[in-house]
């Protein structure tokens, strides 16, 4: 009789803890960005491709708690192809829950190894479901009604017209076009990236960058001197030995996801995350510096997700159609053979400086959001063995990833500078232009 009469008692007890509300906070949503970070290293996603990956499942996140709140103002309408979500109808809905199951689903569906999106999940599933089964419910089924709506809508951005679309072809007779660099001499990767539907530029070349110094390997020429900054630069870089200042920053905003090595006969890659991934990082740093609570996380997260995937666009607009040799390729042609750049050169055309605009673009939203003279912390290169740097403001850090370029010996000085100010366009048209928070 005891022993029944006790478990009534507990079955009564987990029947009151499943009546308990799931409580849902910025770590639950920082979990599911965490575990998309974690799937395109591992997968290798290009820094194009790994901006559409953050930005989909971040504004299906946003979204559910747009329409549902007086707060915050959908997407719908700013951005001109998003559909109209609809409000959720079951009061048992959680809004929280439902935004991570609906970030969670989206992200699955952009990435290859699904099945490591998918056992997070389910581990995350059993545990709402065992706090309020009834409330969990609700919430999946909401929360997953928007993931279809937002999948339908990114399935029509051209993103799968460009997978059969033929590589770039190389041209090896005019010597300021871009050629594959070593040590793997990759293809140039997304050549078409400027065909994607952007989200708040009008078009791809909306803030084309003013035409690089023109090719010239005369002496006392603009673009001559710019190539020898670069040589000049890494080379007084390299004599200071790897513990320089130089050396640590380029190493820190290296974020290049796959980096060949070579051992005698045998290649294989480090993998880190993209450039788009550390700005993501940093958000995530501000967003828990300055203790926002989950809706403002995720505003914040979506509006420099936004950011940073019309930069990427508009940067591979200008990088195929300026088409412009690395240093590497004419340092070596041209004056030291055996020179190499203290980062591996990308496989992509060199003008603008990627990392520059995406940069800019990003850090104009996180001040629009957070201030001018937000410090922080950043330590998003922890996980790859690499030291925490202080930044006093976005724009200082903005800056120092740009000029990381030059020390690394990837960039000229013109797509640097250049990328920067076109980085600060798009993010003023991003900051100015979406009207998300009351």
């Amino acid at each position: 009789m005891k022993r029944i009469l006790a478990c009534m008692l507990l079955l009564s007890a987990l029947s009151c803890q499943n009546d308990e509300p799931i409580v849902i906070g910025s770590d639950d949503f920082f979990g599911s960005v965490d575990k998309v970070t974690e799937i395109m290293v591992h997968d290798i996603f290009s820094p194009p491709v790994a901006s559409r990956i953050y930005v989909y499942p971040n504004i299906a996140a946003y979204e559910i708690l747009a329409v549902n709140s007086d707060d915050y103002n959908s997407l719908n309408g700013q951005i001109e192809s998003l559909p109209r979500i609809p409000a959720a109808d079951d009061p048992d809905v959680n809004l929280r829950l439902a935004a991570v199951i609906a970030h969670m689903d989206v992200s699955r569906r952009l990435i290859f190894s699904e099945e490591m999106m998918e056992s997070y999940r389910d581990e995350k599933y059993k545990t709402w479901k065992d706090q309020n089964s009834k409330e969990f419910e609700a919430s999946k089924a909401y929360g997953l009604l928007i993931a279809d709506k937002i999948a339908e809508w990114f399935d029509g951005d051209f993103y799968k017209e460009t997978r059969t679309m033929p590589k770039f072809t190389v041209n090896t007779d005019e010597v300021y076009r871009w050629q594959p660099t070593p040590p793997a001499y990759m293809d140039g990767i997304e050549p078409a990236w400027n065909k994607i539907r952007p989200m708040v530029l009008d078009s791809a070349a909306q803030f084309m960058p003013v035409t690089h110094p023109e090719f010239s390997m005369e002496p006392g020429t603009k673009f001559h001197e710019e190539l020898m900054e670069v040589y000049e630069v890494s080379n007084k870089i390299t004599e200071k030995g790897d513990d320089s200042e130089e050396i640590e920053i380029a190493q820190f905003w290296d974020c290049n996801p796959y980096v060949s090595v070579t051992r005698g006969h045998l290649m294989f890659a480090t993998k880190k995350i993209t450039p788009g991934a550390h700005w993501i990082g940093i958000s995530k740093i501000a967003c828990d510096t300055s203790n926002s609570d989950f809706e403002d996380t995720v505003f914040a997260m979506t509006k420099t997700s936004i950011a940073i995937f019309d930069g990427f666009i508009s940067c591979w607009d200008e990088k195929y159609r300026s088409n412009l040799v690395r240093p590497e390729t004419l340092i070596n042609n041209y004056i030291d053979d055996q020179w190499e750049p203290i980062l591996q050169t990308p496989p992509f055309p060199e003008y603008p400086s990627g990392h520059s605009v995406v940069s800019g673009a990003a850090s104009i939203v996180l001040t629009s959001i957070f201030g001018e003279n937000f410090s922080f912390d950043d330590d998003t290169e922890q996980p790859y063995g690499l030291p925490i740097r202080s930044f006093p403001s976005f724009k200082a850090a903005a800056m120092e990833a740009a000029i990381s370029r030059l020390y690394g010996g990837i960039h000229y000085k013109a797509a640097i500078d250049n990328g920067v100010d076109q980085g600060f366009k798009i993010g003023e048209l991003v900051a100015s232009s979406l009207k998300m928070k009351n």
